[in-house]
């Protein structure tokens, strides 16, 4: 792989990563909206850009920087939920817990090994 076409390919991931994280942002700074609800629905839209078709052209074009936000965690569970109904009902409901095993996994085995080595407390302490 010739070294401009990695930084075109980081380039793209920044901009639509961070394209999506503008959204976001305008989101926070112009509605009451908690960070739950925001979270909410970017997952949700992750997964109705990929019903429709339009988040899989996305993830080609900028590869981590569509997948790695809350928005790529919605394509994930849509993509797993679509492979998983090609085999079944039960595979449909199985499949994003499937597609999605893996990166959640890790996040609860890391996040403990975290509560192991640091002492936790409120942010008010």
């Amino acid at each position: 792989m010739e070294i401009l076409e990695i930084v075109l390919m980081y380039l793209k991931a920044f901009a639509v990563g961070g394209a999506i994280c503008a959204i976001a942002q305008v989101v926070i700074n112009f509605t009451d909206l908690t960070a739950g609800k925001i979270l909410v629905i970017f997952m949700l839209a992750g997964i109705v850009l990929t019903a429709l078709g339009l988040y899989q052209p996305l993830v080609e074009f900028a590869g981590a920087g569509a997948t790695v936000p809350i928005s790529g965690f919605g394509y994930l569970l849509a993509t797993g939920g679509m492979r998983g109904a090609q085999e079944g009902l039960f595979e449909a409901l199985t499949g994003p817990l499937a597609a999605a095993s893996a990166g959640v996994s890790a996040a609860v085995i890391f996040s403990f090994i975290m509560a192991l080595i640091f002492k936790s407390h409120t942010k008010y302490n």
